[in-house]
């Protein structure tokens, strides 16, 4: 398993179907279904590399099976943090500690830019990856925002690590 940053000359087709597949596996029963196999093929994954974010990727050989995106803070308020934007697997490597290694690149690059803390956000109910992120030592602050993701109200809820 190598993990490295995406480049222009990787698959953006490859990585749009890593998120949609990862989106309908993670929040199969959190997010309305019917919302996510409407939802066009490009929508999946955003604006690969032009998003202000270091975007690396997992590959299994010369498949792309797992990414994340990291950076500065979204939020102005917490503009000192770095943050984990993603990380997705295709469901299929899900259990195989790739998605630890993608969390410990993400955190290992944020701390050498030299962020003492890191922060990133999970939809309340998804448990699994709150276990996740909690193991590798993230911490629910308390904070949170609403959303609305397919027309039903959600909640996401901030986790930090201190370095």
């Amino acid at each position: 398993m190598i993990i490295r940053n995406i480049t222009e000359n990787d698959d953006f087709g490859a990585i749009r179907e890593i998120y949609e597949k990862s989106w309908k596996f993670a929040y199969k029963d959190i997010v309305p279904m019917e919302w996510m196999e409407s939802r066009p093929k490009d929508k999946w994954g955003g604006n690969i590399l032009h998003n202000a974010r270091t975007e690396i990727g997992a590959f299994d050989g010369d498949k792309i099976v797992g990414t994340a995106s990291f950076g500065v803070s979204r939020w102005e308020q917490f503009s000192s943090c770095g943050e984990i934007v993603t990380i997705y697997l295709l469901p299929e490597y899900i259990g195989r500690g790739i998605g630890s290694k993608l969390m410990e690149a993400c955190i290992e690059e944020l701390e050498f830019l030299g962020f003492t803390e890191i922060l990133l956000w999970v939809l309340e109910d998804n448990y699994r990856a709150r276990r996740f992120y909690e193991k590798h030592g993230f911490i629910c602050t308390g904070d949170y925002m609403d959303d609305n993701i397919g027309g039903k109200p959600l909640r996401e809820v901030m986790y930090l690590r201190r370095k």
